[in-house]
């Protein structure tokens, strides 16, 4: 084969290259967007439409793997946040709705991708607790700091995960905070409600003692 016709067969294949890493960046930002739309839809406990948020995701994923397992080259930064945030959203509706964890193999995630959406999802319980604690939900803001510590404990537990996903750690480091703060908050407001609670009863306790004055008054006068 002449120069002429390999720098040819090289010029068609990487014209190739280009128009699937096109298609893949396009696929990944819908994957994203799509994902972060499902998880607004699960704060607003909107399951059926985050449901089929994430099943038109799951199929662009799908296809979106499909590329990349021939063309391992042009995977990118944005391909991989895409999982994330679709592992994200997975989980945290999982979660909500049937108390339970999806695995990397039943929503086609790569087990690196997984952990970081995982630790992600922290961020989103922190949400729905406070959302939650503004709507007199105490039960349900108690309950998502319980996964957030949950999952942080299980992620720091991971021997040498770190060293392998070193972008695991500034996440873990991140939802930290985040539990330290929601607790401190939860924690401020349970106080608050059994303050409010104890002054009712003060004054319906004064309240009653009054009334029992003012009838004893009448009855002597």
């Amino acid at each position: 084969m002449s120069l002429k016709e390999m720098i040819k067969s090289f010029r068609e294949e990487l014209e190739r290259k280009s128009t699937v890493r096109e298609e893949l960046f396009s696929i990944s930002r819908k994957i994203t967007f799509l994902s972060k739309l499902s998880i607004i839809t699960i704060h607003q406990d909107d399951f059926s439409n985050a449901k089929e948020k994430l099943s038109e995701a799951g199929k662009m994923l799908k296809k979106m793997n499909e590329l990349t397992s021939i063309n391992q080259e042009l995977i990118t930064g944005s391909m991989r946040i895409a999982h994330q945030e679709y592992a994200e959203a997975q989980i945290f509706l999982q979660i909500v709705e049937n108390d339970a964890f999806p695995t990397p193999h039943e929503i086609n995630i790569p087990t690196t991708e997984y952990l970081l959406g995982l630790a992600d999802a922290i961020g989103e319980f922190r949400r729905r607790a406070l959302d939650s604690l503004r709507k007199n939900r105490v039960n349900i803001a108690e309950t998502s700091l319980q996964i957030m510590e949950n999952i942080y404990l299980e992620l720091v537990s991971l021997e040498g995960a770190y060293r392998l996903i070193p972008e695991l750690r500034r996440k873990c480091d991140i939802a930290r905070r985040l539990i330290e703060l929601t607790m401190g908050e939860l924690s401020t407001e349970t106080r608050r409600r059994s303050l409010e609670k104890a002054i009712f009863r003060l004054e319906k306790k004064i309240s009653v003692e009054k009334d029992t004055e003012n009838s004893e008054e009448n009855i002597q006068s």
